[in-house]
């Protein structure tokens, strides 16, 4: 698959689960705008362990997490693109071009906590946690990848 179809595929990806998280919020803000507040009280009780405050520790480090895996991305993209090594996913000119590539890895951490808010908003909470889970677990391997990468051998002179 070439690289524009993988963007285009997972631009698509996002707009869908981007699109049916919020017509879930909004049903379930339709359906809490209809009850009386002695409804809502009695539905969610307090001792409910899965409701949570969206900043709380845990996703905090796991935020964190997730811009840690993805400088260390960054950085591994550059140690293999100066040994010669070609990108495969994004193009080249993109990787090369340092601070495009900074706001690239910028704007993929906040994606991936908009995720993780709209799982929140809708209920998904062990979702949410798993979006960064799964986040920091692929831009780890991608980097230990990246570092293990060896440049091809140069082509043999012709006889």
């Amino acid at each position: 698959m070439r690289t524009s179809s993988w963007v285009v595929s997972g631009s698509v990806l996002i707009l869908l689960i981007w699109s049916l998280a919020t017509v879930q919020a909004q049903e379930a803000a339709l359906a809490l705008a209809s009850k009386s507040p002695a409804q809502v009280e009695e539905k969610s009780p307090a001792g409910d362990e899965s409701a949570h405050r969206f900043w709380d520790r845990t996703n905090v480090a796991l935020f964190a997490g997730v811009g840690g895996a993805r400088a260390l991305d960054h950085v591994s993209s550059q140690y293999f693109r100066g040994k010669g090594i070609d990108e495969r996913l994004l193009s080249n000119s993109l990787v090369d071009n340092r601070p495009l590539f900074a706001a690239v890895e910028a704007a993929g951490t906040a994606g991936s906590i908009a995720v993780a808010y709209l799982s929140h908003r809708t209920g998904h909470h062990k979702i949410e946690r798993w979006v960064s889970i799964i986040n920091i677990s692929v831009g780890v391997g991608g980097s230990v990848r990246n570092y293990l990468l060896q440049p091809d051998p140069p082509p043999a002179p012709p006889q």
